[in-house]
């Protein structure tokens, strides 16, 4: 039996906090993704519970009489409790090394095994079109998972939003991009 999981990253936000709303530009990009959604069969949707991902998915749960399921494995991953200057090159560092963990912070493999634990219980599940929301940083390390290939230069392409199909038959998988960039 063949499994479609739609990743989704969440649209343009205020913030990075768990309570950062979308932007007015991110509202107006929730609805040009429902409109670009809704000709794909979903059964299910899970979202991150930070409210960006969550105001992400609404017109089109709405639009498809969809209730939002949320689980907290779709968090950002934490890179760390400090504030880094050069956070981003800390960030290149732990696609490098999926072990290395920041003070207060989890390591690229922990957050990779909470994500795909998602994944897996979806697997189990009865619903054959899943659809996940969560953010780009937990998001690159599932598709990671799937394609070793897929790292920091591949999450600097992400865009908000952005949308991966990841489509798995047996133990074969295949990951497509179906989001285009598109202006608003």
């Amino acid at each position: 039996m063949s499994k479609n999981i739609y990743i989704i990253r969440h649209c343009e936000a205020k913030g990075q906090s768990a309570d950062s709303p979308l932007t007015e530009k991110g509202f107006m990009q929730a609805k040009a993704l429902a409109d670009f959604l809704s000709n794909i069969k979903v059964d299910r949707i899970i979202s991150s519970p930070f409210l960006r991902a969550i105001q992400t998915i609404r017109p089109f749960a709405e639009k498809m009489d969809l209730d939002i399921e949320t689980d907290s494995r779709l968090t950002e991953r934490v890179l760390s409790s400090m504030s880094f200057p050069d956070w981003l090159e800390k960030l290149e560092t732990t696609f490098e090394d999926m072990d290395l963990k920041y003070e207060g912070g989890e390591s690229s493999n922990e957050a990779q095994n909470r994500i795909v634990g998602v994944v897996n219980d979806i697997l189990t599940s009865d619903s054959k079109h899943t659809l996940i929301v969560a953010h780009g940083g937990i998001i690159s390390l599932l598709l990671r998972q799937y394609d070793n290939s897929f790292g920091f230069e591949q999450w600097k392409k992400l865009s908000n939003p952005d949308v991966y199909l990841v489509r798995i038959l047996q133990k074969d998988c295949d990951i497509k991009r179906l989001w285009t960039d598109r202006s608003f």
